[in-house]
């Protein structure tokens, strides 16, 4: 008479064990496996009732294996390893993962572009599709996964996550203005020629305002289509303009660009990470937003400020 088959655990807490135990926590295996932290503690705990053992130690602010766990997992580890092996070798070569992504075209251009090689170091095997526009897309209708969008959050159907703040200044090239007018910038302002941005001509009124000081004339100034050309004007030497981070980072980083009265005014909007609302993101887009997060995270001050 044959012997009745070995119990087999549930496989979905096996495998939210298995990344809880290889990640440390609950947040990071949720991550993982795309699902919420409390499913991954819910099967874990369906785990434990089926072995009628405590595989983690929850009485502290870490999630540490206890003993059973630990020999459980040392056992688990390289069986699920091998199961993903065995997986791989029937599905063939994986094709590369896609995330589109909708920015708007001066920071693709002037921040992430810049970034790429950092990217595919930390992103190997995923394409990064940039779908630049100014306009607002439709993530779902558009089968967008990720979106950056400047303002102020909010924006229905979507969740959003916070990056960094936006901050303008003026910056011009090296030698464009006199050594001392960072103690006379009225003066300095009303010399220069001033460059303007099509889309946003109240730029300087705002900068000076803040400052509390007069609004310079814009009389005379140069009107360019968007950051891309107002940077390139100010770096070729035909007046100063308003610099915005991180759009302006690269410029002043090979010191293409200067900041003559420092850089330390914010503006009212910031930049965003967004998501379509009640969409799990694959785990290619997660690595592309952690890979973001940590972009904005490690963003150096700008000089002069």
């Amino acid at each position: 008479m044959p012997e009745p088959a070995s119990p087999l655990p549930p496989f979905a807490g096996l495998r939210a064990f298995h990344a809880a135990a290889r990640r440390g926590k609950l947040k990071d295996a949720a991550e993982d496996l795309g699902v919420t932290e409390s499913a991954v503690s819910h099967q874990v705990r369906r785990l434990e009732d089926f072995l009628g053992v405590a595989l983690f130690d929850r009485s502290g602010p870490r999630l540490d294996l206890t003993d059973a766990g630990r020999r459980y997992f040392d056992a688990v580890d390289p069986a699920v390893a091998r199961i993903r092996e065995a997986t791989a070798d029937l599905l063939g070569p994986p094709d590369r993962a896609q995330v589109a992504l909708t920015v708007p075209p001066s920071l693709a251009s002037l921040w992430l572009i810049p970034n790429m090689t950092s990217f595919e170091e930390h992103c190997p095997g995923i394409d990064l599709k940039f779908v630049t526009t100014a306009r607002l897309c439709d993530l779902r209708r558009d089968q967008i996964d990720l979106a950056i969008r400047h303002g102020q959050g909010g924006w229905p159907g979507l969740d959003s996550a916070f990056l960094f703040e936006q901050q303008s200044f003026p910056v011009c090239s090296p030698g464009y203005l006199d050594a001392d007018a960072a103690s006379a910038p009225e003066a300095a302002l009303a010399r220069a020629r001033l460059i303007v941005s099509d889309l946003h001509p109240e730029e300087w009124t705002e900068w000076t305002r803040a400052q509390g000081l007069t609004p310079p004339s814009t009389h005379g100034a140069m009107v360019l289509n968007g950051p891309g050309q107002v940077l390139e004007g100010a770096e070729h030497g035909l007046g100063i303009a308003m610099g915005r981070r991180p759009l302006v980072d690269e410029h002043l980083a090979k010191g293409a660009l200067v900041t003559p009265f420092g850089t330390g005014h914010t503006t009212q909007a910031g930049y965003y990470l967004c998501t379509p609302a009640d969409v799990t993101p694959t785990a290619a887009a997660r690595r592309v937003m952690r890979w973001i997060r940590q972009l904005a995270a490690d963003r150096e001050p700008a000089p002069g400020g």
